[in-house]
Order: structure tokens, then C-alpha cells, then sequence
């Protein structure tokens, strides 16, 4: 009997209370592209092979208001100082500025305007003998 495929992951999944200013943001500040039509209360946000699904949901509890909770996803990137560095000149909101973390990975923080956390970050070269 055939096995069904293997799950795999689609995409993180955000509510949000404006999806017209998020798409605008995602897009304009992080470099997302918009994949769907507007107008149905769903984005699919893409940059790359990370997909991002917005829903528009006015009544949510903001996510600025759930404290740690509000962080949603881990990126991993090849060279996170000129990611950053291209998200600041693009407007991102970067509380955290890349930092060396003990956990061996150098990451920062991006924020959306409503709260929604995303760490992006690169493994720490260890230099034998440094």
C-alpha cells in the first residue's frame, strides 16, 4: 500500500488586525512578496522558501500583548549582518541589533507593527586556537 507523502512545512501563520498595512510591511520592509490576490482575508506573504500566511483578524489579541509568546518563527541565513543591514535601510523595525549569543549563533530580532517577533540568525564560526 502506497505511503502518503511525508508532512512537510507551508508556511507560518500570523493574524493580524490590518492585512492591507502587514502585506505593506512584510513586502516594503522585509522584502516579501505578495502571492495571492487581495480582497479574501488572506495573504501568502514569500521571500525565498520562507511563506508567510496572514489573516485578517481584527478581534485578536494582539500579539504585542502576549509578551515571549509573540515570537513566531526562527530564520536561518548565510551572512545575517547584511540581511540586517538591508532590512534597517529598508524600514524594518530591528530592536536587536545582531549579537554573538552563547547558544553559538549570531542572530537579531525583526518586529512587525503589530507585534509579531521573528529571530533571524547564522551559526558562529569557531576559529581553532581563538
Amino acid at each position: 500500500m502506497p505511503q502518503p507523502d511525508p508532512l512537510r512545512p507551508f508556511a507560518f501563520v500570523l493574524a493580524v488586525p490590518d492585512i492591507e498595512r502587514s502585506t505593506a510591511y512584510f513586502r516594503d520592509a522585509l522584502g516579501f512578496k505578495a502571492e495571492w490576490p487581495a480582497g479574501s482575508g488572506w495573504q501568502l506573504l514569500a521571500r525565498g522558501s520562507v511563506r508567510i500566511m496572514i489573516g485578517h483578524c481584527p478581534d485578536a489579541i494582539p500579539p504585542s500583548a502576549t509578551g515571549d509568546h509573540s515570537y513566531f518563527g526562527y530564520l536561518h541565513v548565510d551572512d545575517v549582518d547584511a540581511l540586517h543591514e538591508e532590512l534597517v535601510q529598508r524600514g524594518a523595525l530591528v530592536p536587536q541589533p545582531p549579537a554573538d549569543k552563547p547558544h553559538g549563533m549570531r542572530e537579531f530580532l525583526v518586529v512587525t507593527p503589530d507585534g509579531h517577533r521573528l529571530m533571524i540568525g547564522q551559526e558562529v564560526v569557531v576559529r581553532e586556537g581563538g
